[in-house]
């Protein structure tokens, strides 16, 4: 992942709706969710989500699909994973990293 995708992605859930967005479709998985199912369940306007989709749509995060007459969206997990591996690949020298904290502390990071 280049960082220009990296800045872009990360600009784009670094708003408190499009983040609930997000995590929202990546709860729903594969099947995604339609835009009604997000504007009630995150209690957002209509119009309000048709603007964060579109952003999130920009940074590749989602992906927008027809389906007859609905609108499905869905969490892109390539960029999701590709993103979090940009932003881990370097951690604890290479290796993997204690949940406990004790390598953090060896090496720093």
């Amino acid at each position: 992942m280049e960082e220009d995708d990296v800045v872009r992605s990360l600009a784009a859930l670094a708003q408190p709706i499009r983040l609930r967005v997000f995590r929202a479709l990546v709860v729903a998985g594969p099947a995604g969710l339609t835009p009604s199912a997000l504007t009630e369940a995150l209690e957002v306007s209509a119009t309000g989500l048709s603007f964060h989709l579109k952003e999130l749509v920009h940074a590749s995060l989602i992906s927008q699909e027809r389906q007859g007459r609905n609108l499905i969206y869905r969490a892109s997990f390539d960029r999701m994973n590709a993103l979090l591996g940009y932003l881990s690949e370097n951690c604890c020298e290479g290796e993997a990293c204690a949940v406990d904290g004790s390598k953090a502390a060896a090496c720093d990071c």
